[in-house]
């Protein structure tokens, strides 16, 4: 048996920062000496280079990680279609089989310490007629960081995310508040809000406090994060 930690990533909505939240905390635990590995085992809009179908996100993860593993297994559903994954993969017949990509993640971790895994959208998004993100996390039985996107209606965003998390019976491990709009007002006081209801709740952590970034950066977002306060709640919930 494996004894590489693992994490999954969600979001409370999409075009939130999950990507540049994940590659900061790959950034970060190789930053602690770790092989650190990434996978987006369904990401849609991808476009083709050089005879070769990558995504945007898919590489940055890439990127940031110290372990590459074989773009099939890091990513095993790449669909072309930049829409909601039920719907891109109707578009090319393809079918979402959790199985398959539970099946990736056994063999990812075993060639990393540790592997992130980021989902797609928000914590329910729909992935079959029958099954949604939420599945996903739940098939892969992981701890959960959530990034909260902080602009107008985070709080509610936040809370339901957090809820929807425990009542799936998995660990919310914590979650980042990213400032991705820079004009918002009350930033401090909303963060203060959901740090209070998350620790109060589910005993979640606030893992750090990212910046609005121009340009984007996944190393000064990794300066951000609490990254030895993660490990320290993964390999807690491994026991």
């Amino acid at each position: 048996m494996s004894t590489a930690l693992s994490l999954f990533v969600t979001g409370t909505d999409t075009e939130i920062g999950k990507t540049l939240v994940s590659s900061a905390l790959l950034r970060g635990f190789v930053r602690e000496g770790l092989q650190a590995a990434a996978m987006k085992p369904i990401a849609a809009g991808a476009f083709e280079l050089d005879g070769v179908l990558h995504n945007e996100d898919a590489d940055q993860l890439d990127a940031a990680s110290s372990v590459l593993l074989p773009p099939d297994m890091r990513t095993p559903y790449l669909l072309k279609e930049p829409a909601a994954p039920h719907i891109a993969a109707a578009l090319e017949n393809v079918v979402l089989d959790l199985e398959r990509i539970v099946a990736c993640h056994a063999e990812a971790v075993t060639r990393a310490d540790i592997v992130v895994v980021e989902g797609v959208g928000g914590f329910r998004v729909p992935l079959t007629a029958t099954q949604d993100t939420a599945d996903l996390a739940v098939a892969l039985n992981l701890p959960v960081v959530l990034v909260v996107g902080m602009r107008l209606g985070c709080i509610s965003h936040a809370l339901l995310s957090a809820e929807a998390i425990a009542a799936r019976g998995l660990t919310l491990a914590g979650w980042v508040a990213n400032r991705v709009d820079p004009d918002m007002t009350f930033p401090d006081e909303n963060i203060a809000s959901i740090r209070e209801h998350l620790a109060r709740a589910y005993d979640a952590p606030l893992l750090g406090i990212v910046p609005h970034l121009n340009p984007i950066s996944a190393e000064r977002a990794a300066d951000r994060l609490d990254i030895p306060r993660l490990l320290q709640t993964l390999r807690h919930a491994q026991r």
